[in-house]
């Protein structure tokens, strides 16, 4: 079993693809738009085969986030190091993205 892609509804289609081509190298596919629906999803590719639709639509009900809550928890991106991920850290805190919780080494390693 594999599984294919995860997906995410977004508030900014565009500026999530340009977040995750600029920081992780996505590749984005074309976009896809259901003009009945109002839907409109991009998937990204990264260099080691795993995919992530970013999703748009009309009407999202956008609910407060709580970083304990029941369902999805997150997603964890390998970047090959510990030093690259101290520098990503630091290109984004650079680029006024807050840094909720830092790096840390986690329960796998």
């Amino acid at each position: 079993m594999k599984i294919e892609h995860a997906a995410m509804y977004v508030r900014d289609l565009e500026r999530t693809k340009h977040f995750f081509e600029k920081y992780f190298g996505a590749v984005s596919g074309d976009m896809y738009h259901n003009r009945n629906t109002g839907f409109c999803s991009y998937f990204l590719s990264f260099d080691a085969g795993a995919r992530l639709e970013i999703m748009s639509s009309l009407g999202m009900d956008d609910a407060e986030k709580r970083l304990k809550r029941m369902g999805f928890a997150h997603m964890d991106f390998s970047v090959g190091s510990k030093e690259k991920v101290d520098e990503l850290t630091e290109w984004l805190r650079k680029d006024g993205f807050d840094v909720i919780s830092g790096p840390r080494i986690t329960g796998d390693g």
